[in-house]
């Protein structure tokens, strides 16, 4: 999909709004009209239009479930939501901190199915700080198949981990919770140490800070799992990184040719530009924004492509992955 249209989109009533930590905040949503709302599975998102300093946008923001017999599939009453305050952020969490109280309207999209939970026993559920949304909702769908599994839920502090007693009371021994801060070694998350007690034949479903997927991936990958088996969810979107360049983007269906600065990615040009790509996740994952690749060399920074596509180089991600070089030729 690209950026929601208006008749794409629906009311919500902010039911209530209910501090979890200093810095998290959970936001119950009912339908405006009295209607029972989209289903949904867990891993899945909704968009919610946000005003930032730049102007209206959209956020997305997953889907909270911890009751493993509530049928969330079909006709649900409410949705939850929780929101971590980023006050260096695009805006988005503040608007939502700071300006939504309860008794507001939000605008929302139907769910957005991008992280798909497969039924299956033995997975691993990696969630840093805000991450454990999505990841909680997947725990609650995995108690309610009778599912073993195991939780890994980590943060700066224990104290700063969001519905930690939902979840003890949901996943029993099956959840694990760390803080960076913690005294003790044993409390603080070793990522190195748990890939080595799993088996590649494990699903690992993996959302949180870049740093935690990149290293998730990357240690799963040498250790032999198949790409297909590792899942991931990045909680913000792509960002420049150091040493980005400018570099000329020429969109030959359009007959456009467009610069795109360090701090843009090809998606931003384009929108800036006043197109409509299709695009979703503005982070790599979902791969609805995939074009064709005509001429010119790619820096691949996507979640979706395997290795040898990456290789291949017929194929990327406008949100997030770069040209090379100076010049680059999509199929858009």
């Amino acid at each position: 999909m690209s950026a929601p249209h208006d008749h794409d989109a629906f009311d919500v009533i902010v039911e209530a709004v209910t501090p979890l930590t200093a810095h998290v905040s959970a936001f119950r949503l009912r339908p405006a009209d009295g209607r029972a709302l989209p289903g949904y599975a867990a891993g899945a998102h909704v968009r919610v239009r946000v005003r930032t300093p730049q102007g209206e946008d959209w956020r997305a923001y997953s889907l909270v479930n911890l009751a493993p017999h509530t049928a969330t599939h079909t006709a649900p009453d409410h949705y939850l939501l929780a929101v971590r305050r980023e006050d260096e952020g695009a805006g988005g969490s503040l608007h939502m901190h700071t300006r939504v109280r309860a008794g507001d309207t939000l605008r929302i999209t139907a769910p957005i199915h991008a992280f798909a939970l497969e039924a299956t026993d033995h997975a691993v559920l990696i969630a840093g700080g805000i991450g454990i949304t999505p990841i909680a909702s997947m725990a609650s769908a995995l108690v309610a198949q009778g599912r073993e599994f195991a939780l890994h839920y980590t943060g700066r502090a224990k104290s700063q981990l969001a519905f930690v007693d939902e979840l003890r009371a949901l996943c029993g021994a099956a959840l694990h919770l760390y803080g960076d801060d913690e005294a003790a070694p044993g409390d603080r998350f070793d990522l190195a140490r748990l890939i080595d007690t799993l088996q590649p034949t494990q699903p690992i479903y993996v959302c949180g800070p870049q740093g935690l997927i990149d290293a998730t991936l990357a240690l799963a990958t040498a250790r032999g799992w198949p790409r297909e088996r590792l899942r991931s969810e990045l909680f913000a979107a792509g960002a420049p990184q150091a040493g980005d360049a400018a570099f000329e983007v020429e969109l030959r269906q359009s007959n456009l040719t467009l610069r795109v600065e360090p701090t843009q990615s090809i998606l931003d040009a384009m929108l800036d530009a006043g197109l409509d790509p299709l695009y979703d996740c503005k982070r790599g994952e979902c791969g609805v924004c995939q074009v064709g690749v005509l001429e010119g060399e790619v820096e691949h920074r996507d979640y979706c492509l395997s290795d040898a596509e990456k290789r291949d180089g017929k194929v990327m991600h406008i949100c997030v992955s770069r040209a090379r070089a100076a010049r680059l030729v999509i199929d858009a």
